[in-house]
């Protein structure tokens, strides 16, 4: 058995349905503390929440079940535990899954499953797996087909180095990108249009651009990482956002 960390963007999650909308304006952190059980179809999870400002008694919570649950898409909600100095509820939910995760789930067979650390925050998500090492490689490779973002923080033994599993660009996003640089798209002036760019790839100037973007955002991450310089780009970008 192998273990993968990976870090997500929660925005990205959210987009999915994998994350309820609106979590993070009364929340600040949840946390997986069990999967009980994960179906295809749904999950029973034990979660730790921390609350922005002071817990609802469980009266309260009682009398707001269905609201929770509607708001948030829990086929169940059960408050187990109240945590009042740390502001955290310990809850239990069910939840049915989006679609997205159904195939993940499909493509893993029963051979991966979700572990600690495992939490969410209004900016990414950390979440861990631990599963057979070609179940996980399977799923690895769905989100790089369908350019899905992510990172490997940690991985168990030698079976997913960071480096390797994570290559600077999907194989899609070097094609692309090595296209549009042969054909004049990043000459000055520009040689070619995205228009006529899409065109010879057979897909939207809208899509195109899309992945191109993100490539290039994987390529300024690197660069800037590489050279020590994102401490540097966000101290000035604060300071330019006090200034306006």
């Amino acid at each position: 058995m192998q273990s993968v960390t990976l870090e997500f963007r929660t925005e990205d999650l959210t987009l999915l349905g994998l994350i309820p909308e609106g979590l993070f304006s009364k929340y600040e952190e949840v946390e997986l503390v069990e999967t009980l059980r994960l179906e295809q179809g749904w999950r029973l999870q034990l979660l730790r929440v921390r609350r922005k400002g002071p817990l609802r008694t469980a009266a309260e919570l009682e009398r707001e079940s269905r609201r929770i649950r509607s708001l948030y898409g829990f086929e169940s909600f059960e408050l187990v535990e109240r945590r009042p100095r740390t502001r955290d509820y310990i809850v239990l939910v069910r939840q049915r899954n989006p679609e997205t995760l159904q195939r993940l789930l499909s493509l893993a067979g029963g051979e991966v499953s979700p572990i600690a650390p495992f939490k969410i925050t209004s900016e990414k998500v950390i979440a861990s797996f631990r599963g057979e090492e070609r179940a996980l490689r399977r799923v690895l490779r769905r989100l790089d087909r369908e350019e899905f973002p992510y990172r490997i923080l940690r991985a168990s033994g030698r079976a997913f180095p960071p480096e390797a599993a994570t290559p600077l660009l999907t194989p899609l996003q070097a094609q692309l990108l090595a296209r549009a640089w042969l054909l004049g798209y990043y000459a000055v002036p520009r040689r070619i249009t995205l228009s006529r760019l899409a065109h010879q790839t057979g897909r939207s100037a809208p899509a195109l651009g899309k992945i191109l973007r993100r490539a290039e955002g994987r390529l300024v991450v690197r660069w800037l990482s590489e050279e020590g310089a994102i401490p540097e780009v966000v101290a000035a970008a604060s300071e330019s956002g006090r200034e306006a």
